[in-house]
């Protein structure tokens, strides 16, 4: 029995998100934007076809936002998280194992689940999700993820396909194969494209073509993998539980510059209760703490300064306290007066799980007698968080917060907020 794999994924998943609750932007140009409402994240197709970019500053392309009525959004993550976990749940219920490969994108394991017509089954679940969530998906279907990939890229780009394409026929490949740039195969990077094309490989099937030894040799294992899987050869498993984060990182821009230390320590700790939040969710432990603090790289008229620091942990941590200290020992060592500070952010890495041995500091208490490393304290605090976002924060209280990111446009919380849910008037 021939394997099948099909990747799903939502359009335009952040837009496609606004427009549940807002059916009045269908059909419309609506763009959503990055922390800080700095840049473009996510973009209808309408203004795809206006040649918008990604990640494109606003201030750049106010002309084109009002002649064409563009609306903006800010980002809801809220939200986002929210839909993503109605959409996997749907589509759990089409096959027997599925890997979670982003926010908007599944991997579903087909074998053996529809072997007479895919493609009718592929529909099934587009169906499926946009009745259950109203969020719009295209199937792509193939022997291996690196071929499912491809085909979901011909399912968006091709609307004769109707949202759904299987590549399992060798004759189909090889015409598609034909027409797509290798630069929009799955893990082919642009600077692998420009390898490539200086090779002679321009194309999806001018790299299958090509020997797996010859590209292991060339370029490294990863492309090696890559042309066995256009060929139809598995060289990927379904992760159907998803690997914990190695590094964990939070930072955001100020809405205003900061100038003075105390403000920007306050914001250092409240990324670093958030990265230590996210480190015990997946039940980990960090042996080292970076953290950096940068002015605006868009601003050559102000002084320019940013610096980074690491510290490697004697013992490693998930106590917000402990990660928080180190942060601002850190930050005392590289904060400089006199300039304009425009991001800080904090990076947890040489993360491992918390149920492993570890050594323990001979020094594990603080200046008060309690233990620095308190387990039970840190998922009390997390389980109160759970129940009442926000409610308790270890970071310092009492500043002035207007550094914090804005967010002038955020839609509401549709459907985790009881005060915000959608009313329908009959």
């Amino acid at each position: 029995m021939q394997a099948l794999i099909a990747l799903v994924d939502c359009n335009n998943f952040y837009v496609s998100c606004e427009r549940v609750f807002r059916p009045d932007l269908m059909r419309k140009p609506v763009a959503v934007l990055s922390n800080n409402d700095g840049c473009i994240v996510a973009r209808s197709q309408e203004v795809k076809d206006l040649g918008v970019k990604m990640g494109v500053p606003v201030f750049q392309i106010k002309e084109i936002i009002n002649r064409h009525n563009i609306q903006l959004l800010s980002s809801n993550y809220t939200l986002y998280a929210d839909m993503s976990a109605r959409v996997m749940s749907t589509l759990e219920e089409f096959a027997p194992s599925l890997e979670i490969y982003s926010i908007d994108e599944a991997f579903l394991n087909l074998t053996g689940v529809c072997p007479k017509d895919p493609i009718a089954y592929g529909q099934r679940i587009r169906k499926a999700v946009q009745r259950a969530t109203g969020i719009p998906v295209c199937v792509g279907m193939g022997p291996t993820k690196t071929l499912a990939k491809l085909a979901n890229f011909a399912a968006k780009k091709i609307k004769k396909t109707g949202g759904v394409l299987n590549l399992s026929d060798p004759m189909r490949r090889e015409k598609l194969m034909r027409l797509v740039p290798v630069g929009e195969v799955w893990g082919i990077g642009s600077r692998t494209t420009a390898k490539l094309n200086q090779l002679g490989i321009y194309t999806v099937w001018d790299l299958a073509t090509q020997p797996s030894q010859r590209m292991q040799a060339q370029f490294n294992v990863t492309v090696a993998r890559t042309v066995l899987e256009l060929n139809g050869t598995a060289c990927m498993d379904l992760e159907e539980i998803t690997p914990d984060k190695q590094q964990i990182v939070c930072s955001r821009s100020f809405s205003r510059r900061i100038t003075e230390y105390p403000e920007l320590s306050q914001a250092m700790a409240e990324f670093c209760s958030r990265a230590a939040e996210k480190l015990r969710k997946q039940h980990s432990v960090t042996g080292c703490i970076t953290i950096f603090i940068r002015t605006s790289p868009f601003n050559p008229k102000e002084p320019q300064y940013q610096r980074a620091a690491s510290i490697k942990l004697a013992a490693a941590t998930q106590d917000t306290r402990v990660i928080i200290g180190t942060a601002n020992r850190l930050l005392e060592a590289i904060f400089r007066q006199g300039y304009n500070y425009q991001k800080c952010g904090v990076q947890l890495s040489h993360i491992q799980p918390q149920s492993l041995t570890r050594q323990r500091d001979v020094f594990d208490f603080s200046d008060h007698d309690l233990r620095i490393e308190n387990g039970a304290l840190m998922t009390t605090i997390d389980q109160i968080n759970r129940r009442f976002p926000k409610a308790l924060s270890i970071a310092a209280t009492g500043f002035d917060k207007t550094w914090k990111a804005k967010a002038d446009r955020v839609s509401p919380c549709y459907t985790t907020n009881w005060r915000e849910l959608v009313c329908a008037h009959c």
